[in-house]
């Protein structure tokens, strides 16, 4: 365990954890590493405050002999939208917006908007109401995707989707920022705002499409970009000096590369999509900041600078004397908002607060994480929970694309876990 740990150390017997069953967890995160299933794995434990567990396994890349160690860092992708959740709060508390804010009043362009028919010719009907920045962050905005587009209204619509880059990427969920035209979260929005919306706001669930609108609001209401506000107002005083948009140069050495997971013949295989050294984001001049990791993988970060924000949460908006939110906006971020409607990501069990999916625990299978839970993960393998029931947080970071849904290794790992509790 590293000498230089984000929250204090100490024996898991001291804060109830089984010892001999939380040691179980090491050896299964090694079982996935040599299955060739994830390049490597970061995992770390805490309860009340204290680590019981942190463990780096595996290689920085996959075909490199350089470990990972508890100081490596990984693309955050959808992992940066609970950063996007306490942004916002941080500026609601200061009066500067209210979840119940109308996206336009920052945005204009997102005034009088349509809502399309289900085939081109179809009379377009106007939204009955207004997107608001709580629909940003709960994932009912009703906003367009790519998959929402056949080939007819992409005809009608070519000229928006060059301008988003969207033809040119075709199926891949995180494109490069640099292969995004748009230069800023403002421009894209802009554009955005000109094509018609798949539902009415409010009225349906489509995962991640409000967070770049979130993040332009963002930057708009604190007058700078997405960068320097999270540096200034969450990382810095966060202690979490390892978080960023971009990877400092003397940074490289600690940086993952990126991979993808393949299946020939029943063999895993795992490659480099992302080289550490070649990446984007070690360039440094990147302007297009993405509040939910979509567009250039989001933040970068370590698993212990994670758990300093983690903490924070849980202990209430507080870390080691610096208050960033009141105990009853945490409260209220972690918060079902989902108003009951049905949530296919992560599932049933699950509403969305204000970036963080929680469990509420009204449908669906019992599950080991306690109703008021509040969790997410991202598109390269990163993997964070909080559970205030148990004062507890777990995080399992790794650097592979696979879909959230086939991640045997974060099942082993939120199992072993909670079953080691006394």
């Amino acid at each position: 365990m590293s000498n230089h740990a984000p929250l204090p150390l100490c024996e898991p017997a001291e804060v109830g954890f089984i010892p001999s069953r939380l040691a179980q967890l090491g050896p299964a995160m090694q079982k996935h590493i040599d299955s060739g299933r994830i390049p490597n794995a970061v995992t770390l434990v805490a309860r009340h405050g204290r680590i019981v567990h942190f463990e780096a396994r595996g290689l920085l890349t996959v075909d490199e002999p350089t470990p990972v160690d508890h100081n490596s860092l990984f693309r955050l992708y959808s992992n940066s939208k609970p950063l996007c959740g306490l942004a916002t709060m941080i500026l609601f508390e200061e009066g500067r917006l209210s979840p119940d804010d109308p996206i336009s009043k920052y945005i204009p362009a997102f005034r009088n908007l349509k809502v399309r028919g289900s085939r081109v010719g179809l009379p377009m009907e106007p939204a009955r109401r207004e997107i608001t920045i709580r629909d940003c962050l709960r994932h009912t905005t009703g906003l367009a995707r790519l998959h929402s587009f056949t080939l007819d209204w992409k005809a009608l619509y070519q000229s928006e989707l060059d301008k988003l880059g969207w033809e040119q990427h075709d199926g891949v969920p995180a494109p490069p920022a640099s292969l995004v035209p748009a230069k800023t979260a403002r421009e894209y929005v802009d554009v955005l705002a000109r094509l018609p919306l798949t539902f009415q706001p409010g009225s349906d669930f489509d995962y991640h499409s409000g967070y770049v609108v979130a993040g332009a609001v963002l930057e708009e209401v604190a007058g700078q970009s997405l960068d320097e506000f999270y540096r200034e107002r969450i990382f810095k005083p966060l202690g979490m000096e390892d978080s960023s948009f971009n990877v400092d140069a003397s940074k490289v050495v600690r940086f993952t590369s990126n991979h993808r997971l393949d299946n020939s013949n029943g063999t895993w295989k795992l490659s480099v999509i992302d080289r550490a050294a070649e990446s984007e984001k070690v360039r440094g001049d990147v302007t297009f900041f993405e509040a939910g990791g979509g567009i250039g993988g989001g933040v970068v970060s370590t698993a212990g600078d994670y758990s300093r924000f983690g903490q924070m949460l849980l202990n209430g908006g507080e870390l080691e004397g610096v208050r960033l939110l009141g105990r009853k906006t945490v409260e209220y971020m972690t918060a079902d908002h989902s108003e009951g409607m049905s949530i296919t990501l992560p599932g049933p069990g699950y509403g969305w607060g204000m970036g963080v999916a929680v469990r509420h625990g009204r449908d669906g299978v019992p599950a080991l994480p306690s109703t008021g839970s509040y969790t997410w993960n991202g598109y390269a393998g990163t993997h964070w929970l909080a559970d205030p029931v148990e004062d507890l947080q777990i995080i399992c970071f790794t650097q592979v694309t696979t879909t959230s849904q086939d991640r045997p290794y974060w099942a082993d790992c939120e199992r072993i876990v909670y079953q080691s509790l006394a």
